[in-house]
């Protein structure tokens, strides 16, 4: 079996009496999108968050490539390789494409943001930024006003952002919030294409997109992964469908 390219292991969060997360274990493997599903209040943030280094978990580890990360900060473990998304953009939205692409590719390097101005006209980083933007369709974009984006670019362009980093693992939460069933479609099959630059651990409410995209599935609820299996076990599962799709699924 091909080792996982990002795992945790018994990973728990407690917030007084509430017990976030129960000793969580899952895995991302290569080329694969595993998608995480859950109601409201299941504790996927919370998760993402412990994976991606905003919160330390009381118990287990967060494993990059064979490595723990558990201890890193999360701009250490981006420079690692583990890119995230996130549920509200974080763009600078006054900035141009190719500016918040440069940030992404600063980071990649360390480098303080005060020297943001030299790095506009560094060949290497405007080539990194460029070459990210080119992969994700927006090249013809990069002098447009981010604020005069779609939605939808807006999310690739966040996607581009974490390939300056050469991310080994995509972390997303929910990139198809806000998108209407186009959009949503469109970032589909750009998901779909991507994993073969980094295999995608997915949080995702559109059970659409999960399901047209996920190797693998595993839902959380209270706290816990009750299940996890392909697209086809997790619809036929009664725990699932009692707990979270419903008999609609």
């Amino acid at each position: 079996m091909i080792d996982p390219v990002l795992e945790t292991h018994n990973l728990t969060k407690s917030f007084g009496a509430v017990q976030a997360s129960k000793n969580i274990t899952l895995d991302l493997r290569a080329g694969e999108i595993h998608a995480l599903i859950g109601p409201n209040g299941a504790g996927k943030s919370t998760l993402i968050k412990q994976i991606c280094g905003g919160l330390t978990p009381d118990a287990g580890r967060v494993v990059l490539n064979g490595e723990d990360i558990t201890h890193l900060s999360t701009p250490d473990r981006a420079r690692k390789g583990l890119g995230r998304t996130f549920q509200i953009s974080a763009l600078a939205m006054e900035d141009s494409v190719l500016q918040n692409a440069l940030l992404g590719a600063l980071g990649a390097h360390g480098s303080p943001f005060r020297f943001f101005a030299p790095a506009a006209r560094n060949r290497e980083l405007r080539a990194r930024a460029e070459d990210a933007l080119e992969q994700v369709g927006l090249i013809d974009y990069r002098n447009v006003r981010t604020s005069e984006l779609s939605h939808g670019q807006r999310r690739q362009l966040e996607v581009a952002i974490a390939l300056t980093l050469t991310p080994k693992a995509f972390v997303m939460d929910e990139p198809m919030a806000g998108l209407g069933a186009e959009g949503s479609n469109t970032l589909t099959q750009f998901l779909d294409g991507l994993r073969k630059q980094a295999p995608i651990l997915l949080v995702e409410h559109d059970m659409d997109a999960v399901f047209a995209l996920a190797d693998r599935i595993s839902v959380l609820v209270y706290g816990e992964v009750i299940a996890t299996g392909t697209v086809d076990h997790i619809r036929n599962d009664p725990a699932v469908r009692t707990a979270y799709l419903g008999e609609d699924a």
